[in-house]
């Protein structure tokens, strides 16, 4: 760097010195340096021409001054006349100076006296040596005659060294003066025009004046340039080029002009040789020729000068300009291999098994491609710097450390990355065996378990079992591990806790499954040892036998003893020969059961095993995908190659992909492998995290617009490159699949878990989460159809959770409307999907639309909605046991619904069942609630006075029942307005239209089940009864329920017709035939507590109310139905 400082200040100062070199000989040239004037200066005076330098010459050479006749000569300023004097004495060079001028003083045409002025004022201020004077005097006789009388007289008044000669005529002149050195005015041929000579005299020293300012330009801009500090950083520095470069540039064409200009004017001094070959230029004008040639060559020479320094300088920039390059290259270069080193430092895992080993290596294979791309930046940079070296930069001193420094970086990371990899072939190695272990313990588990108890207590099966085993042990030499040491000192430099907790635990199995093999062997070995023992043969006595019928007691009795002591042998021979057998046989029997619960522990192990691999490697894709694909989509360097109609759609794409991983990564999967040891208990793990699992609703019900996005985008240069770099053979979409796969996996393998399990602790669990599960994903299927609702203008997140869903057959049969719409209706069904919700029924058409896989997903388009609070069924519809009926606020809709199957049709009465049943239950508590807070209890109107026939005691009993049946919805109204609790005693209970219905009745009983139910209003505020026309029971007298306009008493039966003006009902007393208008409050008081549920026939007939029945919508504001359309229009696009 030194060196370079030095020899850059050599060069200014060379091209200083230079520099300066050329305006002293600019100066010189132009006699500068003696008389500084110029023709510019006093061009207005040249104009005048009362003096001229013609150019022509004496016989000597001396150069010859012309004073033509100028009247107003003796008119001049003294400075002028000076100045012009001055400057043409200057022209000629200084050796025709040294000789001096010749001065021709034409005055033919003045006077004596003005010819004395004349060489009086020239004597006196000619400021150069003269040769000679020669005037022409004036040509009139007079005049002649008196100067020379007065030139004789006054000679001595002219104080001139040299001699002045008056001459009479022009020939006289050219005595003196060769015609060709004369101009035409004076006889002579001297071509000479005083304008041509003005203009070259201006440009030629203008010239002059260029070339001299341009080497002091120059001379300034080398220093300008010589001085400028190096910038630091590459910007900078290409910005002092570009302008260093600009303002070079800027000063070769100013040099390029004046090389032009000086061309030019040697060009017109030149231009009578052009036009005439023979033509010769006189003196001065061969001066002129030599001036610009002369200062063209100082211009030649100014500008060699500078591009030699410029060369330099220029090179010292672009040098300067490629160690900032190398340095901020450097920099980066430096930068990415610190971060590929402090990434090395964090991969330190070896894996936990043979799967995870090979994605760990195949994770080194793609960091070391991502990280080759920083080496070999590096190693191209150190290429770079040692050519900058051999190219003898100035900042060897600095280059030179900083390639040593990046070699050792890439050196240090191939030791590294080569060093890694062998610990993972080792790792991978290790595994392989473990894995190799494994296998074969479960296989050999899985040949104890295959064979057959039953077989085995034969000899010939026993000993084919025997040799089974003999034979797959023999290949345990080539699949087991077989010195424990030898693999703790082989692989000591992989093996940590973990890893060498693994090697045990395969260890410990391999030597459990080799006992297991050993007590097999021993049991089976003695089985196909038994060998049936030989028994003594005893000769019976003929005596002995039944063969002699009639022995003598003698014989008989010697022979009862003989036979009876060898019989007494034999049979405590045979029971201790039966007796051992038996011991065995149980022996045997019992180390079966035990060998079968260990091959159920193996199988649990097996499936867990299988569960928690699967869970890692789809952990683990799911990492890839977020890392790989959906960061990317942040990345600035890929945004070229995504397209605009993905662009700020990762959300759509990926859905909460992210959530899930986190849950499974940071939570389940660690809490799963803490139940590795007792897999039958994992189904705690499952039922602990239920909840967490509805993340999967939200990432399926994203999946239809995920997949519509994925086929409009799926040829984005982004995923092939990504796909690329992640080495995948499949694309992003098989990936997005990944959760829904997933959550429908857990369902199989808690299935095969409980299989094995069913005897264990967790067998209860398992079947809960099991049970969990497959509700997540009927759910999850739910929701995929509840999202496809069109048309529906509400929120149907209000309407509660979602209960079921599916396709049926739909007819109606309304109350209200045209007949022949009411017969069209009832025999044209109509395909609806419904939709099962706690506090509504959605019937919606199903729409399939076209496209492919999500795309193809029908729609449904909402069409009506039955509140739940004034819905009531009807189980069974006769001559079809796929039918039931959803009826609606009292019988004015009546919906004929068909199932696909009877068990469809089951689940769906006992699901709509149950949420009436619940509606029920909450109006039930809150009409206990109120009536603890009334200030006198109230007693239960009398069932017995209730019934219009006494004679129908079965009848009656189940309206007692339904006093007592906890499921009855008697005492409560409906579900818009709560009644008010009736005063004590007083109330009316409604009787049935039909009582003997209800013992044809195959559906529900009174003292069953409900069939409707009602809630009360959201705001919970209780209100009048709102009443039903029907038969009614008084059950108190008018005197205490204050029926003024139509007398009654307890017992009576009366029938309410209809509703009037002003809150009156028109009510007839069937027991004494009077009739009149009623308030509504005063029977809202009287009737009591009151039953609102309704049975509807199930045999076919057509549906009447079958129990006391209050209308639940009979109060209900008009804006909870504003949801259903009118049923009593056909659909018309069924």
């Amino acid at each position: 760097m030194r060196f370079w400082l030095r020899n850059e200040e050599m060069a200014l100062e060379e091209m200083v010195q230079r520099l300066n070199a050329v305006s002293k000989r600019a100066d010189e040239i132009m006699h500068q340096d003696i008389v500084p004037l110029c023709a510019a200066d006093i061009k207005d005076q040249l104009k005048k021409r009362f003096a001229y330098l013609s150019g022509g010459r004496g016989q000597d050479g001396c150069p010859v001054i012309t004073f033509p006749d100028y009247p107003t000569f003796s008119d001049i300023p003294d400075k002028e006349f000076q100045n012009v004097m001055t400057y043409l004495t200057s022209i000629p060079s200084s050796q025709d100076t040294g000789i001096g001028f010749i001065l021709v003083i034409d005055r033919r045409q003045d006077k004596w006296t003005s010819v004395k002025a004349s060489v009086l004022r020239i004597a006196a201020s000619f400021p150069a040596n003269l040769q000679l004077v020669l005037v022409l005097r004036p040509t009139g006789f007079f005049q002649r005659t008196l100067s020379d009388i007065a030139f004789k007289f006054n000679r001595d008044d002219f104080k001139m060294k040299v001699p002045i000669i008056m001459l009479s005529s022009v020939p006289e002149l050219h005595g003196y003066i060769d015609k060709s050195q004369l101009t035409e005015d004076l006889g002579g041929t001297l071509d000479y025009c005083h304008s041509r000579w003005l203009c070259h005299r201006t440009a030629i020293e203008s010239f002059a004046l260029m070339v001299k300012q341009t080497a002091q330009m120059l001379q300034s801009f080398g220093t300008e340039l010589a001085e400028t500090e190096l910038p630091n950083d590459v910007q900078s520095t290409s910005l002092v080029l570009s302008a260093h470069t600009e303002k070079k540039d800027k000063m070769k064409e100013d040099m390029k002009l004046a090389l032009q200009e000086g061309h030019t004017i040697l060009e017109s001094i030149r231009e009578p040789l052009a036009k005439n070959p023979e033509y010769s230029l006189n003196q001065d004008q061969l001066d002129n020729q030599t001036t610009v040639q002369r200062l063209l060559a100082q211009l030649n020479e100014t500008e060699a000068a500078f591009d030699e320094f410029w060369a330099k300088h220029q090179q010292k920039l672009e040098q300067c300009l490629q160690l900032r390059h190398f340095e901020q290259n450097f920099r980066e270069v430096k930068v990415a291999l610190d971060l590929v080193s402090q990434k090395m430092t964090t991969l330190a895992d070896v894996g936990n098994s043979l799967a995870h080993v090979e994605h760990l290596l195949k994770d080194l294979a793609n960091f070391e491609e991502k990280s080759n791309v920083s080496v070999e930046k590096a190693r191209a940079l150190c290429l770079e710097g040692s050519q900058l070296i051999e190219n003898k930069h100035y900042a060897v001193d600095s280059i030179h450390p900083k390639c040593n420094e990046l070699q050792h970086l890439c050196d240090h990371f191939a030791a590294e990355i080569g060093k890694r990899r062998n610990l993972l072939n080792k790792s991978l190695e290790l595994h392989g065996l473990l894995e190799t272990s494994m296998k074969w313990c479960d296989e050999g588990i899985y040949l104890l378990a295959s064979q057959p108890v039953d077989k085995c207590q034969s000899q010939d099966g026993a000993e084919a079992a025997l040799q089974e085993i003999e034979k797959f042990l023999e290949t345990g030499a080539e699949n087991k591990i077989q010195e424990l040491n030898k693999i703790y000192k082989e692989y000591e430099s992989i093996l940590n806790q973990d890893l060498t907790e693994h090697v045990q635990k395969v260890f410990q199995k391999q030597e459990s499954m080799e006992e297991m093999f050993h007590r097999r062997q021993v049991s089976l070995k003695k089985l196909a040892a038994k060998q049936t023992r030989p028994v003594q043969p005893v000769a019976p006595r003929p005596e002995a036998f039944t063969k002699s019928p009639c022995p003598s007691p003698g014989i008989r009795r010697g022979s009862e003893n003989s036979s009876s002591s060898e019989g007494n042998a034999l049979r405590r021979g045979n029971y201790r020969r039966a007796k051992s057998e038996m011991s065995e046989n149980q022996q045997v029997r019992s180390g079966s059961t035990g060998d079968e619960e260990e091959s159920l522990a193996i199988l649990r192990r097996h499936v867990m095993n299988e569960l928690l691999d699967t869970e890692r490697v789809y952990v683990e894709e799911l990492l890839c995908v977020l890392e790989g694909y959906a960061a990317e989509m942040d990345n600035p360097l890929m945004m070229h190659l995504i397209s605009t109609s993905l662009q700020n759609k990762k959300d759509v794409l990926f859905g909460n992909m992210e959530e899930i991983y986190h849950f499974h990564n940071r939570i389940f999967l660690r809490e799963l492998e803490n139940y590795i040891d007792c897999p039958e208990l994992v189904g705690r793990c499952f039922l602990e995290r239920m909840e967490e699992f509805q993340i999967y609703e939200k990432y399926c019900q994203n999946k239809p617009r995920s997949e519509s996005l994925w086929r409009q985008c799926s040829d984005c240069p982004f995923f092939q490159e990504c796909q690329k770099k992640l080495d995948h053979k499949l694309s992003l979409d098989s990936y997005l699949l990944k959760p829904v796969q997933r959550i429908t996996k857990y369902q199989l393998l808690l299935k095969e878990m409980l299989k094995y399990s069913k005897n264990c602790e967790g067998a209860e669990d398992l079947q809960e989460a099991l049970s969990s599960i497959l509700g997540i994903l009927k759910a999850v299927n739910d929701s995929m159809h509840l999202i496809a609702i069109t048309g529906y203008d509400g929120n149907l997140n209000d309407l509660g959770k979602l209960l079921m869903q599916g396709s049926f057959s739909v007819w109606t049969d309304h109350k209200k409307g045209h007949s022949k719409v009411k017969d069209l209706a009832r025999f044209k069904p109509m395909q609806r999907h419904l939709f099962l919700h706690e506090k509504a029924v959605l019937f919606c058409k199903k729409r399939e639309e076209n496209g492919e896989g999500y795309e193809k997903a029908p729609s449904y388009s909402y069409k009506q909605s039955l509140n739940m609070t004034a819905v009531g069924i009807t189980e069974n519809v006769k001559g079809d046991n796929k039918k039931f009926e959803i009826w609606y606020n009292a019988r004015e809709e009546v919906y004929i619904v068909q199932a696909p199957t009877p068990e469809i049709k089951a689940a769906w009465v006992n699901e709509i069942r149950k949420v009436l049943t619940s509606q029920l239950q909450a109006c039930r508590e809150a009409s206990q609630h109120r009536a603890l807070e009334q200030s006198q209890s109230l007693p239960l109107p009398a069932s017995s006075n209730t019934s219009p026939s006494r004679g129908n005691t079965k009848a009656v009993k189940k309206l007692e029942e339904r006093k007592t049946d906890p499921l009855s919805l008697e005492g409560y109204g409906s579900s818009a307005s709560l009644p008010k609790p009736p005063e004590k005693g007083k109330g009316w209970s409604k009787t049935s239209h039909s009582l003997e219905a209800s013992e044809d009745n195959d559906g529900w009983s009174s003292a069953e089940e409900p069939v409707n139910s009602s809630d009360a209003e959201e705001d919970g505020g209780a209100g009048p009864r709102k009443l039903v026309p029907g038969k009614y029971t008084v059950v108190v007298d008018q005197e205490k329920g204050g029926l003024e306009a139509l007398p009654a008493k307890s017992g009576d039966v009366v029938e309410v017709m209809n509703e009037g003006d002003e809150g009156l009902w028109y009510v007839r007393n069937l027991t004494t035939s009077k009739e009149g208008w009623v308030p509504a409050s005063s029977l809202s008081t009287l009737i009591g507590k009151s039953r609102s549920a309704q049975c509807l026939s199930s045999s076919g007939k057509s549906p009447r109310p079958q129990f006391t029945h209050l209308d639940p919508l009979a109060s209900q504001p008009k804006a909870n139905l504003r949801g259903k359309k009118n049923c009593n229009q056909v659909d018309s696009d069924s």
